[in-house]
């Protein structure tokens, strides 16, 4: 009998665009072995355009993506969750909802591409390094032994991904 996939939120403030990453990846990455969410504290209601075509063009899952409250993973019938993690600032330093089940948390933050002003061509790069460093990370943690590993080790992994740049292991 397999064990479920592992529950993965991550949270931004608006869930449009790191997050929103965020759960493509690790959709596509995972392999069926992690099941990713995204919502924020303050959804902006639509995926930012650019988000959703880099993740076409990178051939990356974008069926069911879209911006959504927090709340809805609080909520009676949500699923329960394993790992909550911030990929913005200001997310993580919000009060978050109470997680059922008492899930692992880390911060993960990641520059805001949506907020960079200029040409296409500097958003664009912007997109694209955020869109980077969460496929180095999600890499990271999905290489982890997640099952064998005690909380106190997991927690401190977890942590050292958040401060994970291009190119490193933990």
């Amino acid at each position: 009998m397999s064990e479920r996939p592992f529950n993965v939120l991550f949270l931004c403030t608006g869930n449009s665009a790191r997050s929103i990453l965020a759960e493509s990846l690790i959709n596509y990455w995972g392999h069926g072995k992690f099941h990713g969410f995204s919502a924020g504290s303050h959804p902006k209601g639509q995926v930012h355009p650019i988000a959703s075509e880099l993740l076409r063009h990178m051939k990356l899952p974008t069926e069911g993506l879209r911006s959504k409250s927090w709340d809805e993973f609080v909520a009676p019938g949500a699923p329960a969750l394993d790992f909550v993690f911030t990929v913005c600032d200001n997310a993580a330093g919000e009060a978050c909802p109470y997680w059922p089940g008492q899930p692992m948390t880390a911060h993960w933050g990641v520059e805001d591409p949506a907020a960079v002003e200029g040409a296409d061509t500097v958003k664009w790069i912007a997109f694209r390094q955020a869109f980077s460093q969460l496929e180095n990370r999600i890499k990271i943690f999905i290489s982890l032994p997640l099952r064998s590993l005690d909380r106190i080790k997991l927690q401190e992994n977890l942590d050292a991904i958040g401060k994970a740049r291009l190119g490193d292991t933990v």
